[in-house]
């Protein structure tokens, strides 16, 4: 009889082949995991299985906040709160060499605090932005590669869903996730502007200097700004000061988006229906690939690779810090062929215990752990690590998603300049990570203050 390990990376090894054949990720799980489950344990468990843990995993209360942050985001995606976020930060930014460029990557951040999706994100503000860096004879690299990059601001900034996804899957206050990554969040914004401004200084042609808004122009941009601060106050302010946990905060949200796009005329019957069309369709595919994970890591727990994989880094020496590096690096390898939510549902249930292993276990305090804190406190560092070297396989090849969305819509620029624009912020994403490695902090002192 063939190993249980042996057959756990036979198993693994199977489901990349059906991936790379482009099966669905969602039915490669189910599959490769079922058959795995029937082969260690026999058919009638996987019947059993079958029977309950579809209403198991999808019963979960925090999980209810999924289909809600997503028809928040399909709302916001046809209420015009996309141009007015573009018009506010183009008239604060567009002055300045590169400043249009820079005002992209505003209103990315501030459309992706509201739609919680990285590719909507890339998607509505290339619509957006695109027509203007063009106005502005941008080069097609700077133009389209800010853009991509800045749809990867939407994964992480919160309210996210593979933020909230991770949260469920290794057992984490999602309020907590949310708190830990906006400043990590503000920083990426940050870095990015500042790549813009080093790109401009470079090469002064790729991003004209535009021309400062009059008084009347701008006034009108600033306050068409203030709705998206009202709904992200609203939501996020009212989860952070204990008002109401996540899955009111984002029926809340879709209230006032719903509420705004209304006043503007903008959500009659028709976009209505789109957007929940969209919220379903969306919601079900994030459904489905909930069940296969899961039935992937009752596979994998029950031949117990997890376990034997901790015992062998364990068994090794390696400094905990040097395994979370080749963790980080095979994240980064495995985004350049699987998306984010397919990766963190794929990947974590594996990555985590072996963290949690070499940490202590699930008990270890902050005096007693590999990393130097806790466990809830790696959990939380990790998570928000993870989902940053995750953002890097929506702009890396063969892959990256978002540079496949606005290349679609820049269809004037060769998809080898869209890449070549992403490369700069790719460079910046890995100074963040190292960042936040070298300064835990970054990510756990919001945290612990909002707990405190």
């Amino acid at each position: 009889m063939t190993d249980p390990v042996t057959l756990g990376l036979l198993g693994l090894a199977v489901l990349v082949v059906l991936i790379a054949l482009r099966m669905p990720i969602a039915y490669a799980m189910i599959l490769v995991g079922g058959v795995g489950i029937t082969l260690i344990n026999g058919p009638a468990l996987m019947m059993s299985q079958l029977k309950t843990l579809a209403y198991g995993q999808f019963s979960i209360y925090d999980l209810s906040v999924v289909p809600m942050f997503v028809l928040m985001g399909a709302l916001a995606a046809r209420t015009g709160l996309s141009q007015a976020l573009f018009r506010g930060a183009n008239a604060w930014l567009g002055w300045l060499r590169g400043g249009t460029a820079m005002a992209a990557i505003a209103a990315c951040a501030g459309f992706g605090a509201v739609a919680g999706s990285s590719l909507a994100t890339a998607s509505t503000m290339g619509k957006v932005a695109l027509p203007e860096l063009k106005r502005f004879n941008y080069s097609g690299a700077l133009a389209t590669g800010s853009l991509a990059a800045g749809g990867v601001l939407g994964i992480l900034i919160p309210p996210s869903v593979v933020l909230i996804v991770y949260a469920i899957i290794v057992e984490a206050n999602i309020v907590t996730m949310f708190a830990a990554a906006l400043i990590p969040g503000v920083l990426a914004v940050i870095l990015f502007i500042l790549t813009i401004a080093a790109y401009v200084t470079i090469w002064p042609n790729a991003g004209p200097q535009g021309g400062a808004a009059d008084r009347a122009e701008f006034r009108a941009a600033t306050l068409g700004v203030i709705p998206v601060l009202v709904i992200f106050g609203i939501v996020l302010g009212g989860i952070y000061a204990g008002f109401y946990n996540p899955t009111p905060a984002a029926a809340v949200g879709v209230a006032l988006v719903w509420i705004y796009g209304m006043l503007r005329g903008s959500l009659g019957p028709g976009p209505m229906v789109q957007a929940l069309k969209e919220t379903a369709g969306t919601t079900g595919m994030i459904y489905l690939i909930l069940l296969g994970a899961e039935l992937m890591k009752i596979f994998m727990s029950r031949i117990g690779l997890p376990q034997a994989t901790a015992d062998w880094i364990l068994a090794s020496d390696l400094a905990p810090m040097t395994v979370m590096l080749l963790l980080l690096m095979a994240l980064i390898l495995l985004g350049c062929l699987l998306d984010s939510l397919s990766m963190i549902l794929l990947v974590i249930p594996f990555f985590w215990p072996v963290l949690s292993e070499i940490n202590g276990g699930v008990y270890a305090t902050a005096d007693s752990a590999g990393f130097g804190m806790s466990t809830e406190d790696l959990k939380i560092w990790f998570g928000i690590l993870a989902l940053i070297v995750v953002e890097l396989g929506l702009i890396t090849p063969p892959v990256g998603m978002n540079v496949f969305v606005i290349s679609a819509l820049a269809k004037d620029t060769p998809m080898i300049e869209t890449f070549k624009g992403v490369a700069p912020f790719f460079i910046a994403e890995m100074f963040r990570v190292a960042l936040l490695l070298a300064f835990p902090a970054l990510t756990l002192w919001l945290p612990g203050v909002l707990s405190g």
